[in-house]
C-alpha cells in the first residue's frame, strides 16, 4: 500500500501551475529591460548608477530588515530587485545617490516589509517611495535633463544633456506637437525619468508581458483609453475636443504606470469588473491631474489613489462561487457598506 502521508486532499477546485513568485518577478525584469538600456543610452552613466543603487538598497534593506526581525530571507524572490527596478525608472537620472537610497528604504522598509512583506502592502512600493522623494527633494525630482545623445541620427533637438522641461510641461504650456515630437517620444528622444522616456520599449516589454500572461489587457487598456478619451474631450486650453491624446500616452509615464504598477497583483481588483474600474479610475484621475493640477505628471498620484480603493472595488465585485448563483446586491444595505456602523 502506498504511502498515504503524501497524499494532500483538499477542497475542490484543484487548480496547479508551476508559476512562482521569482518566475513571474523574473518576467517583469526581462519586460523592463528594453525601456532601461534605453534610458542609459540617452543618459549614460548616471542612469546606469542611478538604476545600480537603487535595485543594491532595495536588495539590501529587504535582506537586513528581515534578519533583524529573525526572518527568512526573502530577496532570492526578486521581488526587490524588481521594486529597486521601478523605482530608478521613475528617477530622473542622476549622480545623487541619495535620492534611490533614501528611495530604497522607504519602499521595502515602510511600504512593503512593515506590513508583512510582499503580498501585505496596500501601496505601491516604488510609486510611494517617489511621492514621497518628490516631497523631499522637490527641485531634484522635477529636474529633468535632455539625453546626453542621439539614437542613430533620429532625434532632432540639438538641445545637448541641459535641464529642460519634459514633453507634458510643454503641452500644459501651450505647446502643439509636430511630427519630429512624435518620433522623439517614440524612441525616448526628449526630457523624462529615465525609464519612461521610450514608448517603444515601453511597449515592447508590456507586450511581453501580456504574451507570456503575466498581465492581463484589462487594466492597461482602459487605463490608456479613459486617459486618452479624457484629454482630448476636455482638452488643453482651446476649447473641447481639442486634446493630443496619442501624444498624452507616449510622451509621459503612462506606458510605464499601466503595463508594470497599476497591474501589481498585490494592489489591483482580482476581478475582471474590478480591473477595469481600476483602469478607468487611473485614467480619469491622470487625465484631471494632467489637464487641472499642479504638476503636468499625474500617473503615480492615480495609481497610488486606486489602490487606496482597491479594498473597496474588491468588495462590490466579488468573484463568483464555483458551484454556486451569485446574488446581486438588492439594496444599499446589502453591500455591506453599514456592516461597522
Amino acid at each position: 500500500m502506498d504511502d498515504v502521508s503524501k497524499y494532500v486532499v483538499s477542497s475542490t477546485p484543484h487548480i496547479r501551475d508551476n508559476i512562482s513568485t521569482q518566475k513571474i518577478m523574473l518576467d517583469v525584469i526581462i519586460a523592463l529591460t528594453p525601456a532601461a538600456l534605453m534610458g542609459i543610452y540617452f543618459f549614460g552613466i548616471d542612469a546606469f548608477t542611478t538604476i545600480f543603487v537603487s535595485i543594491a538598497s532595495c536588495v539590501f534593506f529587504e535582506y537586513f530588515f528581515r534578519k533583524l526581525r529573525k526572518q527568512q530571507s526573502s530577496v532570492h524572490d526578486l521581488s526587490a530587485v524588481v521594486t529597486g527596478l521601478l523605482l530608478a525608472m521613475n528617477l530622473p537620472a542622476s549622480n545623487n545617490t541619495a535620492i534611490p537610497i533614501m528611495g530604497g528604504f522607504i519602499a521595502i522598509v515602510l511600504v512593503k516589509q512593515i506590513f508583512g512583506g510582499i503580498g501585505h502592502n496596500f501601496l505601491n512600493p516604488a510609486l510611494t517611495a517617489r511621492a514621497f522623494l518628490l516631497l523631499s527633494y522637490p527641485t531634484s525630482l522635477v529636474t529633468f535633463r535632455h539625453p546626453s545623445r542621439n539614437f542613430f541620427g533620429l532625434g532632432t533637438s540639438a538641445v545637448d544633456a541641459v535641464a529642460t522641461a519634459t514633453p507634458l510641461a510643454l503641452l500644459g504650456d501651450g505647446l502643439t506637437p509636430a511630427a519630429h515630437d512624435y518620433v522623439n517620444a517614440l524612441i525616448g528622444y526628449h526630457s523624462a525619468s529615465l525609464g519612461e522616456g521610450s514608448a517603444i520599449a515601453l511597449l515592447i516589454g508590456g507586450l511581453y508581458l501580456l504574451i507570456k500572461r503575466i498581465i492581463n489587457w484589462r487594466i492597461p487598456v482602459t487605463f490608456m483609453l479613459s486617459t486618452m478619451l479624457l484629454t482630448w474631450v476636455i482638452g488643453r486650453g482651446d476649447g473641447m475636443f481639442s486634446g493630443y491624446p496619442i501624444y498624452e500616452v507616449l510622451a509621459g509615464g503612462l506606458l510605464l504606470g499601466a503595463f508594470f504598477m497599476a497591474t501589481d497583483y498585490t494592489t489591483s481588483p482580482v476581478t475582471p469588473l474590478g480591473q477595469i474600474i481600476m483602469g478607468v479610475g487611473c485614467g480619469i484621475l491622470t487625465a484631471l491631474i494632467r489637464l487641472g493640477g499642479v504638476y503636468p505628471e499625474g500617473v503615480s498620484f492615480a495609481i497610488m489613489f486606486m489602490n487606496l480603493a482597491t479594498p473597496l472595488i474588491d468588495k462590490f465585485t466579488p468573484p463568483t462561487v464555483f458551484g454556486r448563483k451569485q446574488e446581486k446586491p438588492r439594496t444599499v444595505f446589502d453591500w455591506g457598506v453599514f456592516d461597522r456602523w
